[in-house]
């Protein structure tokens, strides 16, 4: 997996990098077919701002949330994000079982 912080107006620190790979922890524990990680934080005059894209097969998520802290706007974010994988993962699993299942129910 390839995992990219960058920072726009704003300086990476080392703790604010384990914060964020901290809180990526639990979204690949949930979903192991993650390829790529592209994380953005910026400032914009006085919002904070965190964005993030994983790259699954098939798909591309890209999530970001905005607030006054800079933390918050990261655990929000990758609450959105935990979300949406979870989601994908359902999908991907129910993708396979579908069509015949309902062609024999209706008989």
């Amino acid at each position: 997996m390839n995992l990219q912080i960058a920072g726009h107006h704003i300086e990476v620190t080392p703790a604010l990098r384990e914060y964020v790979e901290n809180k990526l922890d639990p979204v690949l524990r949930h979903f192991d077919k993650v390829t790529g990680v592209n994380v953005v934080l910026s400032v914009e005059k006085l919002k904070q701002k965190a964005e993030v894209t994983v790259h699954v097969p098939g798909k591309d998520m890209h999530v970001e949330e905005s607030g006054d802290d800079l933390y918050a706007a990261i655990d929000a974010m990758f609450d959105k994000l935990d979300r949406q994988v979870l989601k994908h993962k359902q999908k991907m699993q129910d993708h396979h079982r579908g069509g015949k299942a309902d062609l024999h129910a209706v008989e």
